[in-house]
C-alpha cells in the first residue's frame, strides 16, 4: 500500500511536494526547487 507523504523544504519549512512512498521505514530526503525560496534546498518528508 502507497502511503501519502509530505516534502518540506528545510530552509524555509513550505510544504511543496506530494509523493507517494511505499517503505515506512526511511526518511525520505531529495534535493529539490522550492519555489519560496526560488533556489535549490533539500526537502526532507514530513508527517
Amino acid at each position: 500500500m502507497k502511503n501519502k507523504t509530505v516534502l518540506i523544504c528545510t530552509e524555509c519549512l513550505s510544504r511543496n511536494y506530494e509523493i507517494k512512498k511505499t517503505d515506512n521505514s526511511t526518511r525520505f530526503e531529495v534535493m529539490k526547487f522550492c519555489k519560496k525560496c526560488k533556489k535549490h534546498t533539500i526537502h526532507k518528508e514530513g508527517k
